[in-house]
């Protein structure tokens, strides 16, 4: 079967069904992507849409968008979860990525929009009640696509990327032509990719990341969103302005069964409502500092990015030698990119000791609209 040709770089996009897309896009990855270890089938696996059924009948579902450079593996613990309480659940590869990162040199923020908008489309085909969730980039793209649709019950938002914390973002999209990217791919020190996320993103990317918050910050800055809406986010993230999220989450996201969960020290009082859920992410029994960013959404059961996961991300903002100490296997603790503390060496933390917690929270949202 031919793929559907969209843009150079032709990844698959215009199916009529979460099946064909699937197929399509499979078969796009063996053809492109730039595999990281000898088993190629479990890469493939990792990095193309999943789908998770519920045991009997499925009434609900919900779509699940990664980030920018992430992959559908974003999801893979709660996909499981959620089909466990019913719900038939997808995920979809965004254009440019799961092959290699320079297949997002010319993807656009349109063709990103276009996988989300057609796949919501082929799951409201098959079960009555549809949600959106999403990471990061994602968070953005879903909200961007359900703030103006009745048809939507509602948003699970994990760290999501509303305001870029990097006050310089807006420059990446008026660069790309000139210096197509901020970390030259030449530089050996620096590691590419990992056999589910890319480590190094072309400035393009950057560019639709930064439209996509604009795009989510015109529609907050419009008017509240009624829909009942999750949000999990950590203070200490080096991605995004967190202040701006649980502002927004106050100000814009009205429904009462809306919940809000904060990983740090307790926010000031005045944005401490109710509906926002504290928890500490100084946790010295896992060697955690901080949490981050991309640790949200696994459990530390995880067999990739648990706590005795296989993929152990030292590229963390650390001087040389403290991550070739990671990489040789040697005691680490965890924290988002960049936290240094003397005597000890970091690794990106990505589990989340409170998984099971914070599942309970999500599923409190959903179940409002029932």
């Amino acid at each position: 079967m031919a793929l559907h040709a969209c843009a150079s770089n032709d990844v698959p996009l215009g199916q009529a069904s979460f099946a064909e897309y699937r197929q399509q896009t499979v078969a796009w990855l063996q053809q492109h992507r730039d595999f990281q270890t000898r088993d190629h089938g479990a890469e493939l696996e990792w990095n193309a849409p999943q789908e998770w059924r519920p045991n009997g009948v499925a009434k609900r579902g919900i779509l699940l968008v990664h980030g920018l450079g992430d992959s559908p593996w974003s999801f893979h613990d709660v996909g499981q979860a959620l089909a466990d309480q019913g719900f038939l659940v997808r995920t979809v590869l965004l254009p440019g990525h799961g092959s290699k990162p320079s297949d997002m040199l010319d993807v656009t923020l349109e063709q990103w929009q276009q996988v989300v908008r057609e796949q919501t489309a082929a799951l409201q085909r098959e079960v009555s009640t549809v949600y959106l969730g999403g990471f990061s980039t994602g968070a953005n793209l879903v909200l961007d696509y359900a703030y103006d649709r009745s048809d939507i019950a509602g948003l699970v938002l994990f760290s999501p990327a509303f305001r870029p914390a990097n006050t310089y973002a807006w420059l990446t999209q008026y660069i790309g032509w000139f210096r197509p990217w901020l970390a030259s791919p030449s530089d050996g020190n620096r590691p590419m990719q990992t056999p589910v996320r890319y480590l190094n993103v072309p400035t393009n990317g950057f560019a639709q990341f930064y439209r996509s918050a604009l795009l989510a910050q015109e529609h907050l800055e419009t008017r509240h969103y009624e829909k009942p809406v999750f949000v999990a986010i950590t203070q200490h993230d080096s991605v995004l302005d967190t202040a701006y999220v649980l502002d927004s989450f106050n100000t814009r996201f009205s429904h009462p069964a809306s919940r809000l969960i904060w990983y740090g020290a307790s926010p000031a009082m005045t944005a401490r409502t109710p509906r926002v859920k504290v928890r500490t992410d100084d946790l010295p029994a896992y060697r955690i500092a901080q949490f981050s960013h991309m640790g949200l959404m696994f459990s530390p059961q995880d067999p990739l990015y648990g706590k005795d996961g296989s993929q152990r991300i030292c590229w963390n903002g650390q001087e040389a030698a403290a991550m070739q100490k990671c990489l040789d296997g040697e005691p680490v603790w965890y924290s988002d990119w960049g936290h240094r503390e003397p005597g000890k060496v970091f690794a990106r933390l990505t589990f989340n000791p409170y998984f099971d917690w914070q599942m309970g929270v999500l599923m409190g949202v959903l179940e409002s609209t029932r």
